[in-house]
């Protein structure tokens, strides 16, 4: 699947870190598959984020989360 090669991509990209803009486009890349793949799937993501965290963090609530689950 197409998605996992970019997810894969955009791994490899994270630990390098040596190319800010392929990283920039690898994250583009990811977003633009995962859209494609909720339209096809019927999933709305803009409905599905707000669902999701429209409150801030589904934890603590905060926006942007202060919990110790948010790492960098």
């Amino acid at each position: 699947m197409w998605f996992m090669e970019e997810v894969g991509e955009l791994s490899a990209s994270l630990r390098d870190r040596n190319d800010p803009d392929n990283l920039a486009l690898e994250f583009a890349d990811v977003l633009a598959w995962l859209a494609t793949l909720a339209n096809i799937a019927g999933v709305d993501l803009e409905d599905a984020m707000a669902r999701k965290y429209g409150s801030g963090c589904p934890k603590c609530h905060a926006n942007p989360c202060v919990c110790g689950s948010a790492k960098p």
